[in-house]
């Protein structure tokens, strides 16, 4: 055991997701950003419409995701330790995860549709729903990306000795999380 954790590299997983993590969090950074700038010359309309949001969904959607993080921690875990079959039930749980976030927040959307809120109704809007369903694309991607690292442990793709593809897929999942732990105070708290 002592072996592998001298053997392990840093950052954990492939470099080429971190630098498309930084790519990505360069993005999301100028979007907050336009957000924060624009929130400041309307601070009326965007905290009368961010009352609209439901606190509780995004509350359960955090939850969820940060859930969800520790799950795919105890995956990585399990594989360190050549555990195939519990890597694979903690990245199964933490697909569920992923998907419980990913009903809620479509729960969420047709509420806004229902009422005939749009991406057009105003600048709060605008930025609430491009945000956060540009973040919705980012869950579907990580739940993709987890899925075909768990279906590729399933198959004995994964030991104590080679787990770089678990790495990378956490790693990406991690940023996924991380990116919601920002947007979700600055678009559903923040007054």
């Amino acid at each position: 055991m002592e072996l592998h954790s001298a053997a392990r590299r840093y950052p954990p997983g492939d470099l080429a997701i971190w630098i498309f993590i930084l790519a990505e969090l360069g993005v999301f950074a100028v979007f907050f950003t336009v957000y924060a700038f624009t929130r400041m010359q309307h601070v009326e309309l965007f905290n009368t419409y961010q009352q609209t949001l439901d606190q509780r969904a995004a509350l359960i959607n955090t939850l969820a995701l940060i859930t969800s993080s520790y799950f795919v921690v105890r995956a990585v875990a399990a594989i360190r330790e050549n555990d195939r079959r519990s890597c694979v039930g903690w990245l199964s749980a933490a697909l569920g995860m992923g998907g419980l976030f990913l009903v809620v927040k479509f729960l969420e959307y047709a509420h806004h549709f229902a009422a005939g809120v749009q991406l057009s109704t105003n600048a709060f809007y605008t930025f609430y729903f491009s945000l956060t369903f540009f973040h919705f694309m980012h869950v579907v991607l990580g739940m993709a990306i987890l899925a075909a690292v768990a279906l590729k442990a399933h198959r004995g793709g994964y030991s104590a000795a080679e787990y770089t593809g678990i790495e990378t897929g956490a790693s990406y999942w991690h940023m996924v999380d991380l990116v919601w732990l920002i947007l979700f105070p600055l678009v559903y708290v923040m007054r």
